[in-house]
C-alpha cells in the first residue's frame, strides 16, 4: 500500500514536471509529417531565398493573393506576429501567387509595409504545395516537414495563435 501511494506520487509529479505541447488552436489541422515540397523563389529585390537552407528552424509557409479578401485582411496580423516572433525561432516565408512585382508591391506597401515577399510569378511552386484556397499556410519544422496546415485567414498575432506558435519554437 505504502509503494503504490509512493508510485502514484511520483506519476503525479512527473505528469505535473513535463513539458506540455499544447494542442493546435482550431484552424490549424495537424499535416501526417510529410516533406515540405521545394520552395526556391526570389522577392522584388532578387534575393533567391530556398526552404531548405532554413532547415533547423521553424517556418511559416503563407501563400496569399492581393486579390483575395482574407489574405488583404489577414497580412496586418502577419506583419505584427513578424515582429513579435524572430526569425530565428519562427521564419515566415509570404509567398504571392501568380502576380506581377507591381501588384505585390503597391499592396504590400499599403497593407503590411514591413513585410517582404517572395514571387512565384508562374504559380508553379504554388502548384507543388496543394493550397486548397488561398490564404493557405503551411508550419514546416526543422526538419523540413510539413506539420500544420491552416486554410483561409486568422489573426496569427493574438491567442490562441500566438501563444501556440510560441510553445511550439521553444
Amino acid at each position: 500500500m505504502k509503494q503504490t501511494r509512493h508510485l502514484i506520487l511520483l506519476l503525479g509529479f512527473l505528469i505535473l514536471s513535463a513539458p506540455l505541447q499544447a494542442a493546435p488552436p482550431r484552424g490549424l489541422m495537424p499535416v501526417e509529417n510529410r516533406p515540405a515540397p521545394a520552395l526556391r523563389l526570389s522577392d522584388m529585390d532578387g534575393r533567391v531565398t530556398d526552404l531548405r537552407s532554413l532547415r533547423g528552424q521553424w517556418v511559416l509557409v503563407h501563400f496569399w493573393a492581393s486579390w483575395c479578401g482574407p489574405c488583404r485582411q489577414e497580412m496586418p496580423s502577419l506583419q505584427r506576429l513578424d515582429a513579435k516572433m524572430p526569425d530565428s525561432r519562427l521564419r515566415l516565408l509570404l509567398v504571392n501567387t501568380a502576380e506581377s512585382q507591381e501588384e505585390v508591391f503597391t499592396f504590400l506597401s499599403t497593407v503590411a509595409p514591413d513585410l517582404h515577399s517572395l514571387l512565384d510569378p508562374d504559380g508553379r511552386v504554388t502548384e507543388n504545395w496543394r493550397p486548397r484556397g488561398l490564404p493557405s499556410s503551411f508550419l514546416v519544422d526543422p526538419q523540413g516537414r510539413i506539420r500544420y496546415l491552416a486554410l483561409g485567414g486568422r489573426d496569427w498575432d493574438v491567442p490562441p495563435y500566438l501563444p501556440f506558435l510560441q510553445g511550439l519554437t521553444r
